[in-house]
């Protein structure tokens, strides 16, 4: 394969790269134009999701459902929009399939949020509906993850790990800023939730039709090298993850540990609402403000990963512990502080983070590896959640204390995984 104009792709900072690192091009369109695509469809299916998220709530709840069951359905679908990234990202490095399962998976968004629109007039039926609509659109997101992140690590190659995975997260925030705030205005001037999620139908389609068009312009150089290496045995889960380098669990061990500790936006909008610090109406405006330095985050730490290494990413257990010292004070201004630090962790997460996990893991082996690391985030995340709920209205200040024994912990292990 011929490489595009711009340069040789630069080794990864932290290691030389990997034999399917080489050949990082990308045929019709350069790598940032591949880098950019990903990321508006990123941007497109965001709005989707994340509009839908907004009233999904409300939405369960004026079908019927207790708080009970709003709660079981949407910590089951996060669940499993984490856990079964572990079986899909290893069938996508087994089979190859990394463009079908990232189609099929932006898909099922496209289809199953609009599909809520319908749920009020199924009559009895229309509670089931919801929350199974909610559990495939989750399902969605496990199928594609895997698959779109090694797609990107392997587009982003040429033009820095870092900085591509930075511009697509910054990208994917302004979707994730757009859509509650749509939805918000839809519900305003119709004074129903029906519009808004039939309305989000439109950047649904959006994110397909742009997402085959960034498929035939960009080729599927990744399935043709798993061709060519020819069919690869099943493996067991267990023998997969016994395969990947020690690096690499270390690596995981400390960002559960960071995921564990980083207290949910839910936990910190019920003390903002229950201590009369906001309106519940502004509630969604805050959590935009979050998402808006998660994308400068994602842009600012990238840059700063490309240029001067993975060492960046030891300010993030620092600014986890930072969080709960902040959102659960009695001021409005110093909790909303906190937001902005909790949004600016959640965005190095999911953008520098994972261009770390594209450094240790090898090229063949990235739907795998991020398979696993996301379930093993997945697994951190319930338990911080419940102890963050619990502590946060027992004792606040043991909650400041657990949570920094947790990241001066995470930070050590960083540490071991960047002298690896």
């Amino acid at each position: 394969m011929s490489e595009q104009p711009g340069g040789p792709s630069p080794a990864l900072a932290g290691r030389a790269p990997s034999p399917g690192d080489a050949p990082a091009t990308v045929p019709g369109w350069s790598p940032w134009r591949a880098v950019v695509g990903f990321g508006v469809v990123s941007l497109a299916a965001d709005m989707v999701y994340e509009g839908a998220r907004a009233i999904t709530g409300p939405l369960l709840a004026s079908l019927g459902a207790s708080a009970l069951l709003v709660g079981l359905v949407t910590g089951a679908g996060e669940a499993l929009a984490l856990v079964l990234r572990l079986p899909f990202g290893a069938r996508a490095d087994r089979s190859g399939s990394y463009w079908p399962m990232t189609i099929a998976g932006y898909a099922l968004t496209a289809v199953c949020v609009p599909l809520l629109a319908v749920t009020p007039f199924l009559g009895a039926a229309g509670l089931t509906v919801g929350c199974l609509l909610v559990l495939a659109e989750r399902t969605g997101k496990a199928v594609r993850s895997p698959a779109k992140s090694t797609l990107l690590a392997h587009a982003a190659g040429p033009v820095g790990l870092g900085r591509g995975f930075g511009v697509h997260k910054a990208l994917d925030q302004i979707g994730a800023f757009a859509g509650p705030l749509l939805v918000a205005g839809v519900v305003a001037a119709t004074g129903a939730l029906e519009p808004a999620l039939a309305v989000l139908a439109v950047p649904g389609l959006a994110s397909l039709v742009l997402l085959v068009r960034l498929r035939r312009r960009t080729g599927d150089p990744l399935r043709d090298r798993v061709r060519a290496a020819g069919a690869q045995p099943a493996v067991s889960l267990l023998r997969a993850g016994r395969d990947l380098p020690r690096a690499f669990w270390s690596f995981a061990a400390s960002s559960a540990l960071t995921t564990a500790g980083l207290v949910t936006f839910g936990v910190i909008s019920y003390h903002l609402v229950t201590d009369g610090l906001v309106p519940t109406a502004a509630v969604p405006v805050v959590y935009a403000a979050g998402m808006a330095a998660a994308g400068l985050a994602a842009l600012v730490v990238g840059w700063v990963h490309d240029r001067r290494g993975a060492r960046v990413l030891l300010v993030l257990p620092v600014m986890v512990a930072v969080v709960p010292a902040l959102a659960f004070t009695d001021s409005w201004a110093v909790v909303v502080a906190g937001v902005l630090v909790w949004g600016a962790a959640t965005g190095l997460q999911d953008s520098t983070v994972k261009a770390l996990v594209a450094q240790l893991v090898p090229a063949g082996r990235r739907g795998t590896g991020y398979g696993m690391f996301a379930a093993v985030q997945g697994a951190a995340a319930v338990g911080g959640g419940a102890l963050a709920g619990w502590l946060s209205t027992e004792s606040v200040p043991a909650l400041i204390a657990i949570v920094a024994v947790l990241q001066v912990a995470a930070l050590l292990l960083l540490v071991r995984t960047l002298r690896a």
